[in-house]
């Protein structure tokens, strides 16, 4: 209760000085900046009942940012379909350095297809079109865009390019090799220092904030994780790769030739460093390139609330590179008694369907049936969730900025009831045994989703350490983590023959829901996983935009 209160005080001190004119400069050190923002993007059952908002559908963002005069290349069709375990590739640490193949435009196609990829085409009776990528996105909108900074790599020059999807093409904004440009904005991270490949995800607001609003600023995040996990599971088995969120963001920005009121760079991502390899050319600032790119609606709403929050988690100054660097992830709840042990399934080497077939398959489930799913799934899932991930916010091995809370509806062997899972015991802790299916649909916006769901899993986390440690950016990156642990989750179940969606959520009433245990935490994400109703809402001729079998293959 203290911790609810210190949170609205913030919100009303930022309120008083705004009201009386005085200019709020916020910097990453003023963590009443994030406060303010997670709590006027709250949902409650109040404020939902409130609300008058509906969607402008004529009005909707084109979901494609398309250069129609810069020059392009095109990407090789022909990359091989990964064929390898989707456990083993979800669970698998780094390549060992001599075991890389290297990195060439075909290995890049790869990636950015598995990663963001048109992967399903869907056609309506009425004749309109939906297209699918390859990671989950909440409303199909699609608000992250994929860059890459290159140094010559085989079938590829050195430059600044551009992913459409939509064409499969890379569009060059800038000729030559601007590595350099990205090194010094992340104060010589060490992973981008030697790397031949840096991808860099974007998120463009409107495009989120049609549908969402002010929220949407949490949904970039959520939505560029998930690609993120499909890049892990997709390069993390070859390659090097590491997420890096601690940069100096205007750099990054002009180097893109972002307008920063609708698009900005969200998180770095090196592919193969090689300590070997001679440090980049240090190259000039990049210069306006004013290269034009279409507009997404015939008007754009503006939602402050949103770049408000992205200034305020800027970096600007080496000294915030060094103490972002230095932050440590807050220890989560230990667990109390032995706990139920996770029964995980071990890799089936190739026995099931390789990544892959899984990826191109993956779609968000829109109904759950009540048949439960095993103990030896869900011991699958969350082990798997819990594996290390490759980050610079996250220093120690295994580490999180997450706790994971769950209501169980029908798992085999299990009493249905309210859970805390720790990874480091790898069991789960019962707070509550009872049917919550009924309490699990109201946490998630009263969606039937989640009700119907054999396992509803909160993402939850101590704000008030992951800001005193992070600043205003440590609300990046534990959306992000959330979201990324969300994907590995949807890769997971599809593996294993099952369903998952994410879902939002009252924030409040999850934390009220889950004390005293979870007292003083913040409901970040949801996840739901169970047996997935065949059909569906959206009816349609359903095409795959690769074909099976592949002309080649990977393990």
């Amino acid at each position: 209760m203290i911790e609810f209160k210190a949170e609205y005080a913030v919100r009303l001190l930022y309120t008083l000085q705004t009201s009386l004119g005085w200019e709020v400069v916020m910097t990453n050190v003023d963590t009443q900046a994030a406060w303010c923002y997670h709590a006027e993007t709250k949902h409650s059952a109040i404020s939902v009942r409130a609300d008058t908002f509906y969607l402008d559908w004529p009005n909707k963002p084109s979901l494609f940012k398309i250069y129609p005069n810069l020059p392009t290349v095109s990407l090789p069709k022909d990359f091989p379909i990964p064929v390898c375990d989707t456990l083993s590739a979800l669970g698998s640490a780094e390549a060992p350095f001599d075991r890389r193949p290297s990195l060439d435009i075909g290995t890049m196609a790869q990636i950015l297809f598995f990663s963001a990829g048109l992967t399903k085409k869907k056609t309506l009776a009425g004749g309109e079109s939906f297209y699918f990528r390859a990671a989950a996105c909440a409303g199909a909108l699609y608000p992250i865009e994929l860059y890459a900074v290159t140094t010559d790599i085989p079938g590829l020059d050195a430059g600044v390019y551009h992913f459409s999807p939509q064409e499969f093409q890379l569009h060059c904004l800038r000729k030559g090799d601007y590595r350099h440009t990205l090194i010094t904005a992340s104060g010589a991270d060490a992973a981008l220092v030697g790397a031949p490949t840096i991808l860099i995800l974007t998120g463009v607001f409107w495009r989120s904030a049609w549908k969402y609003r002010a929220r949407a600023y949490r949904y970039l995040f959520w939505d560029s994780g998930m690609i993120a996990a499909n890049l892990l599971a997709i390069a993390g088995r070859s390659h090097a790769v590491r997420i890096v969120m601690g940069f100096l963001d205007e750099p990054i920005n002009r180097l893109l030739d972002l307008d920063t009121d609708h698009e900005v760079a969200l998180e770095l991502v090196a592919l193969d460093a090689d300590p070997s390899l001679p440090s980049p050319p240090v190259v000039l600032p990049a210069s306006p390139l004013g290269a034009e790119s279409c507009s997404l609606s015939v008007q754009e709403t503006d939602y402050p609330e949103i770049r408000d929050m992205h200034t305020a988690s800027q970096l600007t100054l080496e000294e915030e590179l060094l103490s972002w660097r230095a932050a440590k992830p807050p220890s989560g709840p230990a667990l109390e008694g032995s706990g139920i042990r996770l029964q995980p399934r071990p890799a089936e080497n190739g026995r099931r369907q390789g990544l892959g077939e899984v990826i191109l398959k993956r779609g968000s489930t829109r109904q759950f049936d009540h048949r439960p799913i095993t103990w030896r799934e869900l011991s699958t899932i969350l082990s798997l969730a819990a594996t290390a991930i490759p980050a610079d916010f996250l220093s120690e091995p295994g580490s999180s900025l997450l706790d994971i809370y769950m209501i169980i509806n029908a798992v085999e062997g299990i009493d249905n009831g309210a859970y805390f899972y720790s990874p480091a015991a790898g069991a789960l802790q019962c707070l509550a045994k009872s049917d919550m299916r009924r309490a699990a649909g109201y946490l998630c916006l009263e969606q039937p989703l989640a009700a119907d769901a054999a396992v509803t899993i909160f993402f939850m986390a101590d704000l008030y350490q992951i800001l005193a440690q992070y600043g205003n950016r440590g609300y990046r990156a534990v959306q992000f983590e959330a979201g990324l642990i969300g994907g590995k989750i949807y890769l997971t179940a599809y593996h294993l023959g099952l369903g998952s969606t994410g879902l939002t959520f009252y924030d409040d009433d999850v934390t009220q829901f889950f004390s005293p245990h979870a007292a003083g935490r913040t409901a970040i994400f949801v996840v739901a996983v169970g047996h997935a109703v065949k059909g569906g809402v959206l009816q349609g001729r359903t095409v795959r935009l690769v074909n099976w079998p592949p002309t080649g293959s990977a393990e």
